[in-house]
């Protein structure tokens, strides 16, 4: 990108292409606006045409159009200059909502999330593994409560469920210690199919780990990298990669699939990174130290962990993650690796710190390490993630981030 660009460019090009004046692109230039305001905050519709290169014609017709339609609201004159006074346009939190499922090794979540990205209502359920009946049934019965959240009227605008879940669930069975046969359903049980007839809206399914990374694309705060490997802290340890600000799915949606990723003991053999920086390895840790760890799985604000066994894990997994961070350095040039998971802010923080210790005690010689940073949407990253999928799909420009009905 042109480093010599203003801004509000930059951000155009970002969102992949600059507008089109032809009557057959007016979907296009839709989700061009609506991604341009969501990335920006309130826009005029002199500066949409500034930055997209749109007429003034084109704009005012595609903002009174999604006006009409509910997704853009009038914000307040800007007023103090010459002539008419400016009228910023802003996305309408009530347009339209979307619900995230995070199916997760120990819990399931459904998460409802307006047009603005804001949390309206949640459900959890904490269970000793996930079955497809289990996960059905739970959405059946959480569905219509999260609907009261909204007012009267609203239910209809739910356009979407977004499912975030590990792949191959049968194949994690003997590490997470549950029966064979029962995760086998995972197999034959077509999950999106199933969520679709129980919910009667479209169903979207992808990676959790993935999702949790499409969250800090679509909802995160501050200034986001380009290129970043983001690692996510769960029941097992997962990531995401984002390449030229695009979130790579890979060949099977399984990309930046971190768990199974090799690094070094400090002995010199190896083992993977889910076996070194997984919240099942702290439990494991604490409950042979006598230690009660179920409290884990049911909240992420606070941790009962004494303070010896909890700086082990944290030295262990920084030291982790640096290799890893090493690893993806030398292959990809990544500009940053982003920290996350189910866990209280301070104990992230910590694990940021020791990480970044942990990375410049390694050799880097003729590489440029990425900086090791915070992840900004935090412990709800994934189910929030799975509600971006159906909001992506969509209204917004980058469909690279969604996964395909």
């Amino acid at each position: 990108m042109d480093a010599d660009l203003p801004q509000d460019k930059q951000i155009a090009e970002e969102l992949g292409l600059r507008g089109s004046n032809q009557s057959g692109m007016r979907d296009h230039n839709e989700r061009l606006v609506l991604s341009l305001v969501r990335a920006q905050g309130g826009l005029s519709k002199s500066d949409i045409a500034r930055i997209t290169g749109l007429s003034a014609q084109t704009v005012s017709v595609i903002m009174r159009g999604l006006e009409q339609d509910g997704l853009l609201e009038r914000g307040a004159p800007n007023r103090g200059r010459i002539g008419q006074p400016s009228v910023p346009m802003y996305l309408a939190a009530d347009g339209a909502y979307f619900l995230g499922l995070k199916i997760g090794r120990r819990s399931v979540d459904l998460t409802l999330v307006d047009f603005a990205g804001q949390v309206r209502a949640a459900r959890r359920q904490v269970y000793r593994y996930p079955t497809p009946d289990g996960v059905v049934g739970f959405v059946r019965s959480a569905m219509p409560a999260l609907a009261r959240a909204l007012p009267a009227g609203h239910s209809a605008r739910i356009s979407g469920l977004g499912v975030a879940m590990p792949f191959q669930l049968w194949s994690w069975v003997q590490l997470i210690g549950v029966p064979q046969a029962e995760m086998d359903a995972w197999r034959t049980r077509d999950i999106q199919a199933e969520l679709a007839d129980a919910t009667g809206i479209p169903v979207y399914v992808q990676n959790d780990a993935t999702s949790a990374c499409g969250a800090e694309l679509v909802f995160g705060t501050g200034d986001r990298p380009r290129d970043f490997l983001y690692f996510y802290f769960g029941y097992f340890i997962g990531g995401g990669l984002v390449l030229n600000g695009q979130l790579v799915l890979g060949r099977t949606g399984n990309a930046a699939g971190v768990g199974p990723m090799p690094v070094p003991r400090a002995s010199g053999d190896m083992r993977r990174l889910l076996d070194t920086a997984s919240m099942s390895k702290l439990a494991d840790a604490m409950e042979a130290a006598g230690e009660d760890s179920a409290h884990l799985w049911e909240q992420h604000a606070q941790w009962r962990v004494s303070p010896a066994i909890l700086s082990a894990w944290l030295d262990t997994a920084a030291e982790g993650l640096a290799w890893a961070a090493l690893t993806a350095a030398t292959l990809l040039e990544i500009e940053a690796v982003l920290i996350d998971g189910w866990m209280p802010v301070a104990v992230r923080a910590e694990l940021t710190r020791r990480t970044q210790i942990a990375l410049a005690a390694l050799d880097l010689s003729g590489i440029t390490p990425p900086a090791i940073r915070e992840g900004t949407v935090g412990a709800e990253a994934r189910s929030l993630g799975a509600a971006a999928i159906p909001l992506s799909q969509r209204y917004l420009i980058d469909q690279n981030a969604a996964s395909r009905a």
